[in-house]
């Protein structure tokens, strides 16, 4: 069997590596000639939404899907003439747009902070008069990692607001989005996959901290999870699944604050807070992506070995591959990317029977990523 996919980073890429054991080879289509899927398959350079390259694509694949939420619409749509996409068209376009995706949680009974739109200045203005105080002004589309998002501080003036505007708004761009501050407890994370015959798996809930805008631990099981936080998590994403009559894998970001639970946004494909699962999951976020989207049975979704993990992303600089082969219990995982600050260029998963003994070699391996950082170094 054979893989389409839009987009050639680090998600193709791993999408790619765990098809491989089972037959399936993938072929991919980028804007750039480096990109790093290319490592594992045959490679097309140039536009995602050039006609011929997209033909060139879909020849002699059995489906195809994307690595990230900001591929053109109109590619998946021409695309799904043709041949199988998944996810569709339909669950992209929500996940490309915020407050489509914000419409769509508070229709399905779900917990959102406030939120307004604005598409002009004065809009802006009144869409934080709405929202109040402190509040998160963001694009509609295009915003990942920490970007494309401006914090409107308490008690922040009118200068602000239009500082806010200046910086964000973006003819052709969708406009922007109010949320209100939501001042949270944790930063979890949901992932569950979809096969084409309506079944559902869910992986354990996930506990995230970011910094700066990017995802830099993540630890499965979350510790410490209420099980009503867990089971409302786990509906939630299963209702969304079932209403955009979905197929892959699915993610969901959400707050813990006390003992509410809000979503913040979805990722219609694989996701960086499921990278543990290519060591700590029986069958990865990415073999259950490839064999959903392809028609095959789903695999389990349980922890590996009853066990604990721990992912560390790498950022900006690879530390010394010597260094961390040599801290036990703790898998490198390296791209292949040039380095650039700000820019994921791998990652460290820590699987141990043990929650203490994860942390702990978890702890000893971020340690060498703070050394790696460190300027000169």
């Amino acid at each position: 069997m054979k893989l389409g996919i839009l987009g050639g980073g680090q998600l193709a890429r791993m999408l790619a590596l765990a098809g491989l054991p089972l037959g399936i080879r993938c072929k991919f289509l980028d804007p750039a000639a480096d990109a790093v899927a290319g490592h594992c398959g045959e490679l097309l350079v140039g536009a995602y939404d050039d006609p011929a390259l997209l033909a060139q694509l879909a020849d002699g694949v059995d489906a195809v899907t994307f690595e990230f939420e900001n591929v053109p619409a109109a590619a998946t749509q021409w695309l799904e003439q043709h041949l199988r996409v998944a996810p569709t068209p339909r669950a992209l376009a929500v996940g490309q747009d915020r407050l489509a995706e914000k419409t769509l949680f508070a229709e399905l009974g779900f917990g959102v902070p406030k939120f307004a739109p604005a598409d002009s200045l004065d809009e802006l203005r009144a869409a934080v008069a709405t929202v109040g105080l402190p509040c998160i002004v963001k694009t509609r589309r295009l915003g990942y990692d920490g970007k494309g998002q401006h914090r409107l501080r308490e008690g922040a003036d009118q200068a602000a607001i239009d500082a806010a505007f200046t910086e964000l708004h973006r003819p052709g761009h969708g406009g922007l989005i109010v949320e209100g501050f939501v001042p949270f407890d944790r930063e979890l994370s949901v992932i569950a996959v979809r096969s084409r015959s309506g079944e559902v798996a869910i992986y354990p809930l996930v506990e995230n901290v970011h910094e700066g805008g990017i995802l830099r631990r993540s630890r499965a099981p979350a510790p410490d999870v209420p099980a009503a936080v867990r089971e409302a998590a786990e509906q939630f994403v299963t209702r969304l699944l079932t209403h955009l009559d979905y197929v892959g894998v699915l993610a969901v970001e959400l707050f813990l604050a006390g003992d509410r639970l809000l979503a913040n946004e979805m990722a219609p494909r694989v996701h960086n807070s499921g990278h543990w699962t290519i060591e700590g999951s029986v069958c990865s976020q990415f073999e259950n992506h490839v064999r959903a989207v392809l028609g095959l049975p789903l695999g389990s979704t349980a922890m590996a070995g009853d066990g604990f993990a721990t992912m560390l992303n790498v950022i900006g600089t690879m530390p010394a591959r010597t260094a961390m082969l040599e801290v036990t219990g703790a898998h490198l995982h390296d791209y292949g990317k040039k380095p650039r600050a700000g820019r994921k260029l791998g990652h460290v998963t820590v699987v141990e029977r043990a929650r203490e003994t994860a942390d702990a070699v978890a702890s000893r391996a971020a340690g060498l990523l703070r050394e790696t950082a460190k300027p000169g170094s």
